[in-house]
């Protein structure tokens, strides 16, 4: 079992996933003999990580210390907090302590995983205290562009350690929800922060976030002039922005239909807790929308980000079975492109325009602003808390650099402040704190499929972006080890790499090639198996290809192998027994070199 390298007395902060980068976040603390966990997200892949849905972190070292994890703490319900969790429960059982909102989004991302029935929830909201025998949590209210925003406090017996979680101070908020709770923050402040960790990822950006309630304005006055039918394009989870557009549409007399499973799901639970007020007789089922004039429905859907199998992309593809793009449809994007997004939402937008809808879309139209505070907003969380230490999360490295420079400028010592990596281990006492150890085993798991263990490697990425980028050729061959001969064969087959019917001289090439590369095997092996013919005919084959194109296909060989106990040596041949020879069987060799 992998054992942090710090001394007893000090208390540990370390990062699973979340620095470095956009998503993904999952933080730890730990004292002795108990960890503290919050938050556990997902990362979304960028398009060079093709084939996989999700990208996780590496439990490896949590899952060693399983018997010392007291809890999971969930700040709120976004996929980047969230998503993990159905992977994680599969390798550790834990219970999650939430607000009732994120509690919501997680049992229905459990059921699915049939995880439900054995995960233990606990709600709490900003006056909770949660004690365990060394360790106590207790939580403060946030503002965020989901309800229900908790930041996380971690009392320790060497001082308290802050997660703030996703936040921007947004003091009047729509609904009338709460404001955030600086009284709470304040009071953490004066009673003493020993560490700070704190959302990085507005900080490259001078300014105080807008409030939502001013882009509740702008949506209203971009509904009104609306004529046609209004399909709305937002993050799901985002509700309070599902609220503004909902809210619009039912005083100009709309009826909704909802699309999209995440939307479905984010619609139900705003409902059941009152986030929403949308009432019965204001939805219908998206095969109704023929039946009412245009100026008269509004579709809420997913797929704000251009992500390929949600349902605005299948509307834009005329892919989806109940929805298509009619004239004077205008589409509403209330979001912005995440980082790695940008061309597939610009893509989206020309093939909605093509199709003959209007778009009206983010920031260019004042219909979206961010849910996390930029540096104004930082600076304030900075001033409450005035932490000792200070160690900036959930942001790419030069985010993480501009907070650092945030924090010194408030008061914080240079000296005092810290730019981790996932799995860098900051030790720290009551005055003290140090990078003490590195956990090696903290790297990314790319999930291609809906289990945790429908992962795969580096090794497998290379090579399907090899597959995208070259090509492959499969090398097809029938060899009897007995007389050594060539019975079919050999063919070439390309796919990805050169068009067979224009490159005849490449494939005759090619052909030639292995033949001779399958007969100087014979000639200079006395003991031939498959992996000699398959790393011959790779060998010389890649060489041909890469001089005649520049270019280097996957190359698969393919060889059925007769008689191969008969090869195993072509000098002992006479050693072999009758009642051996009638045991010989065909093999077949797939191998990807």
């Amino acid at each position: 079992m992998r054992k942090l390298k710090i001394n007893n007395n000090e208390v540990a902060f370390f990062a699973v996933g979340g620095l470095g980068e956009i998503g993904k976040n999952m933080y730890a603390v730990q004292f002795q003999d108990e960890i503290v966990i919050i938050d556990c997200g997902v990362l979304f892949p960028e398009d060079d990580l093709l084939g996989v849905d999700y990208v996780i972190q590496n439990y490896d070292y949590l899952v060693e210390n399983k018997d010392k994890i007291k809890g999971i703490f969930i700040t709120h319900g976004h996929e980047d907090h969230i998503g993990g969790l159905p992977f994680f429960l599969q390798k550790v059982k834990a219970p999650i302590y939430s607000g009732p909102f994120a509690i919501s989004l997680i049992k229905g991302k459990l059921e699915e995983k049939h995880l439900l029935r054995e995960t233990e929830f606990h709600e709490v909201d900003e006056f909770s205290e949660v004690h365990f025998k060394k360790l106590w949590v207790s939580f403060f209210r946030t503002t965020h562009s989901i309800p229900d925003t908790l930041g996380i406090a971690v009392h320790t017996p060497q001082g308290t350690i802050v997660q703030t979680g996703d936040f921007k101070f947004d003091l009047t908020p729509v609904g009338n929800l709460p404001a955030p709770n600086m009284q709470q923050m304040a009071k953490l402040g004066e009673e003493g922060v020993l560490l700070l960790t704190s959302d990085s990822t507005n900080a490259e950006r001078p300014e105080f976030t807008k409030s939502e309630r001013w882009v509740d304005i702008h949506v209203r006055k971009v509904f009104q002039r609306i004529k046609g039918r209004i399909i709305f394009a937002s993050f799901a989870s985002n509700v309070y922005r599902l609220r503004e557009a909902s809210d619009e549409a039912i005083r100009q007399g709309r009826k909704i239909a909802v699309v999209g499973r995440s939307m479905e799901n984010a619609i139900v639970a705003g409902r059941e807790l009152g986030y929403l007020k949308i009432p019965d007789d204001a939805l219908i089922d998206p095969s109704e929308l023929n039946s009412y004039p245009p100026e008269q429905v509004m579709i809420m859907c997913t797929g704000s980000q251009g992500e390929p199998m949600a349902a605005l992309s299948r509307i834009a593809n005329g892919t989806h079975r109940q929805i298509a793009i009619q004239p004077g449809d205008t589409v509403v994007f209330s979001s912005s492109p995440i980082p790695g997004n940008t061309t597939s939402v610009n893509n989206l937008i020309n093939r909605l325009e093509e199709a003959g809808a209007n778009v009206v879309h983010g920031y260019v139209n004042n219909i979206h602003t961010s849910g996390h505070g930029g540096q104004v907003d930082e600076e304030i969380m900075l001033r409450l808390m005035k932490p000792k230490y200070f160690a900036p999360v959930h942001g790419e490295y030069r985010m993480q650099k501009i907070h650092t420079e945030l924090a010194q400028l408030t008061g914080v010592p240079k000296q005092n402040t810290f730019i981790l990596e996932n799995g860098d281990v900051l030790a720290l006492t009551n005055d003290s704190a140090r990078i003490a150890d590195h956990i090696e085993s903290m790297g990314n798991v790319y999930i291609d499929g809906r289990d945790v263990n429908d992962s795969v490697g580096d090794p497998e990425i290379r090579e399907r972006r090899m597959l995208s980028e070259e090509g492959v050729v499969t090398a097809i061959a029938v060899v009897d080890l007995k007389d050594f001969q060539i019975v079919a064969g050999p063919d070439i087959v390309s796919r990805g790499f050169v068009y067979m019917h224009e490159s005849q001289d490449l494939i005759r090439a090619a052909n030639h090639e292995v033949f001779w590369a399958i007969l100087n095997t014979f000639k200079n092996h006395k003991n031939i198996d498959r992996r000699i013919l398959n790393r011959t005919i790779v060998s010389r084959l890649q060489k041909l290809l890469y001089d005649r194109t520049g270019r280097h296909p996957v190359i698969i060989p393919m060889v059925t192998i007769i008689n191969g106990d008969s090869g195993k040596s072509k000098h002992h041949k006479k050693g072999h027994s009758k009642k051996q020879e009638d045991k010989s069987k065909a093999e077949t060799s797939v191998t990807a070199e």
